[in-house]
């Protein structure tokens, strides 16, 4: 079979990438995380919370997230008024910490068979629900795909592996001040799923199944490095 890799953009004024997310403390991880992008993916396509068989699809395509610009950690709380006491005997005030990424940009990669992604490009581009960076709130700023290919568009590069993309995909900062200042740090983080091996960082993101009270989750491996900022000649693979 024919493989390719998906290259999409996620900007936005607020992301957040829960892990632990419990009660009251909803944390982030600090770059998307592998059950944000294929729910955000199983939404695109009309995928239901309890379609196991649907979510393997996506779980199963190998992912890496590089890093363009680097989100800044802010926390958020919500007060709940008038909660019952676990006694029942009267009423509380329940504060919740709700932790986010602001200003951050990634370059968010997907590896497998051509015509699976070619199928889920064209569901971004024209998706069956809403799409949101981890919570309903946080939309995209730009879309997901951009087409000129040769201005640090995104989309699916055919015969090409992540490894080539994730090197020379064009930088997708376009900020001019940041990018003159590039020069300062020349490098951008990036997040590479890999077989289990010494030194790989087990993450326990990769869904099994969405649905309400029984979310299950199972564990992958990626590796954390740096890549340098491509050139502007170095418009893809």
């Amino acid at each position: 079979m024919a493989e390719a890799v998906l290259a999409l953009r996620f900007d936005a004024p607020m992301q957040s990438w829960g892990v632990r997310s419990r009660f009251t403390y909803r944390d982030t991880s600090s770059e998307p995380t592998k059950s944000g992008v294929v729910g955000l993916l199983g939404a695109a396509m009309g995928v239901e919370r309890t379609d196991s068989e649907g979510i393997r699809r996506l779980a199963d395509l190998r992912m890496a997230v590089r890093v363009e610009r680097e989100g800044i950690l802010e926390r958020d709380y919500q007060v709940t008024g008038n909660v019952p006491t676990t006694k029942g005997t009267g009423h509380r005030n329940v504060v919740s910490h709700r932790y986010y990424l602001a200003d951050a940009l990634f370059l968010v990669l997907l590896e497998g068979e051509r015509a699976l992604l070619d199928e889920l490009r064209d569901a971004v581009l024209h998706p069956r629900w809403p799409l949101f960076f981890g919570r309903k709130a946080h939309v995209p700023a730009s879309p997901l795909i951009l087409s000129d290919k040769q201005n640090a568009g995104t989309g699916v590069f055919p015969d090409a592996t992540l490894d080539q993309v994730l090197e020379r995909h064009p930088w997708q900062e376009d900020r001019p001040e940041l990018r003159e200042d590039a020069a300062n740090a020349p490098y951008l983080r990036t997040v590479v799923e890999v077989p289990a091996s010494a030194g790989a960082e087990q993450r326990y993101d990769v869904p099994v199944t969405f649905a309400s009270g029984d979310r299950e989750f199972r564990q992958r491996y990626v590796r954390v490095g740096h890549v340098p900022i491509p050139q502007a000649e170095k418009a893809g693979p």
